[in-house]
Parts: structure tokens; sequence; C-alpha cells
């Protein structure tokens, strides 16, 4: 994808929009399409873990020049946001370290959905300061360890894919299906979603979409 590939006039994706495609298609529709938001334990975690590193500022740690709350930006894919810390190498490198709450023991398919927004934010680095950056760290508070993510050529390829496939999305302004499985149980979106609702049999669907029209 290059810049000229978008419509100038073309808002930008926020790198968040990215995870939450990856973890759910209709949960990033509600949130970047509907404008809804609710809050859970795990958001509020979530929150509480991002205060620690929203305040923008510069300090140097351990010889590494380290920036909070970096903007970002790729004016080619159309992205923006910022990154929770970035360290930069001695040789001028960005390494993008991006904080999640809870371990980093995740299910893998969880895990995928934080290594394409970190991918996202190394691309971001990459058109900023025009040097290659093949690695990131996701950093896991509850475990208090990172886990080192290799920006390689596949990740790269399905970070891009995530970003025309949320593109579409946007442009298209429809509430995909639920996924109505384990990714629901922890969503704080649950109750404006109604997954088991919306996911159910023909018949009962069909009852519900009359429920409130009235009688001829």
């Amino acid at each position: 994808m290059n810049s000229e590939s978008l419509d100038p006039g073309t808002d930008p994706i926020p790198l968040s929009a990215l995870q939450h495609w990856a973890y759910c298609p209709r949960q990033c529709a509600l949130i970047h399409v509907e404008q809804v938001f609710a809050e859970n334990i795990f958001t509020q975690r979530g929150q509480a873990l991002h205060k620690r590193v929203d305040d923008p500022g510069c300090e140097v740690r351990d010889g590494l020049r380290v920036e909070r709350a970096l903007p970002l930006f790729n004016d080619a894919l159309g992205l923006s946001g910022k990154a929770d810390v970035v360290e930069f190498l001695p040789d001028g490198t960005p390494y993008p370290v991006e904080y999640k709450h809870g371990s980093r023991h995740k299910r893998a398919d969880i895990a995928a959905c934080d290594d394409i927004q970190l991918a996202a934010q190394a691309l971001c680095l990459e058109a900023m300061f025009g040097k290659p950056v093949a690695e990131g760290a996701l950093y896991y508070a509850s475990s208090r360890r990172r886990r080192i993510v290799a920006v390689d050529a596949d990740l790269r390829a399905k970070t891009e894919s995530t970003v025309s496939e949320v593109r579409q999305l946007l442009a298209a302004g429809i509430l995909p299906p639920p996924l109505n499985d384990e990714h629901c149980r922890a969503c704080s979106l649950h109750d404006l979603c109604q997954p088991e609702a919306v996911s159910a049999s023909p018949e009962r669907s069909a009852m519900l979409k009359t429920l409130f029209e009235p009688d001829n």
C-alpha cells in the first residue's frame, strides 16, 4: 500500500482500531463506527496501567533515550496514534514497548492481536525516523515481564491486511455479526453487543425483528 492509494481527505485509522478488529470485528465497529464504549474490570485495569505512561516525557535509562506517549503516524498507511514507550537504541533505532495488563502467557489468538498493534507502531516509527524496526516488546503488568515480538514479513503482511480491512469497515459503516464465543466473555461491550440474541436461531431472530412492530 502506498500513499497515493489513499484519499488525502481520509481520516487516519487509530492504532487501537487494529487491535480491536483483530480481537473482534464487531467490537471494532461498535467502538469506531457506532462510537460506543463501556467499562469493565479489564478495561479499568488497562487504564490504570496506562496512567503510568500516558504523560509525555523523555528520560535516559540504562544508556537509552526513552520517550513516553510518543505521537505516531504513517501517512502511507493512514495510521495515527501514540506509543506507550519507545526506547531509542544507541544508533537511533526506535524500539516500541506496548504496555498490557495481565500475564504474558495469553491465548495465542489474543497475543496475535497485541502483536498486530505493536507491529503497526513499528511501521509508524519506520516512516517517522527512516530506520528499520525489526523488533519490539509487549510488557505485561501482572507478570512484569516482556514478550519480544519480531516484526517480520509475515507480521507486517498481517498488519497491512488488517489496516485494509479496518478501512473497509469504516467506509461501509456496517456492524458485523458477533463472534458469540469465548472472546465475548471478557468484552466490556457484551451488554451493548448482545451476542447471544443477535446469534440466535433464525426463528428467534425473526421474532426479535418484529417484536416492536405495530400490529396491522
